[in-house]
């Protein structure tokens, strides 16, 4: 798929509710993050990220640039641009925003607002080792076959999850990554 093809399927869907949500009484936390496509060796791929194995939350796990929405950030997509800055160098003038998925509710309680873009020109990443381990992309059509797409079901505080996985070469590539990646493709086909 080309670049305006993608962008083309993405505005012209409407968007459909995400299929992935855990309710439970306490207090969410906003959040956002960028799934950025860029174009290398003739295709569409996903930028993604390693998270650093130290961290507190989901170390090591592969996940897209973002993180917690600040009271100082004007909407979700200035989050997920000032964090993709932040984590891994992409300056915000390369990206252009197509728009957003439904927002995903994950089960240690943050809300995540899938903000989608296009990479405009190849970058070179300058990673924040603090919080990045490993920056690497996987291509578009991985993600499109479904044979790709697993789930398992798992169960939390007595309620029945499923948990999707779409692993890619040595990359686990899981839980709420995955779902929004989910979500991305059947917006899109």
């Amino acid at each position: 798929m080309e670049r305006s093809e993608f962008i083309k399927r993405f505005k012209l869907n409407s968007l459909q509710p995400s299929f992935h949500k855990f309710i439970y009484p306490k207090q969410t936390r906003a959040a956002a993050v960028l799934i950025a496509i860029t174009e290398m060796d003739d295709q569409l791929s996903i930028l993604l990220t390693k998270r650093a194995a130290h961290l507190k939350h989901h170390p090591g796990q592969i996940s897209f640039p973002g993180g917690k929405v600040e009271p100082f950030d004007p909407d979700h997509i200035a989050t997920a641009l000032r964090e993709a800055e932040e984590e891994i160098g992409l300056p915000q003038q390369n990206v252009e925003i197509i728009g957003q998925l439904k927002p995903y509710q994950t089960i240690t309680g943050y809300v995540v607002t899938p903000i989608v873009a296009v990479i405009k020109q190849p970058e070179q990443y300058i990673q924040d080792h603090n919080e990045v381990a490993e920056i690497f992309h996987v291509p578009l059509h991985h993600f499109m076959s479904a044979e790709n797409h697993h789930k398992v079901e798992t169960f939390h505080k007595g309620k029945s999850h499923l948990i999707y996985f779409m692993p890619y070469k040595q990359y686990n590539i899981w839980g709420a990554t995955a779902a929004m990646m989910a979500d991305l493709v059947n917006h899109i086909k």
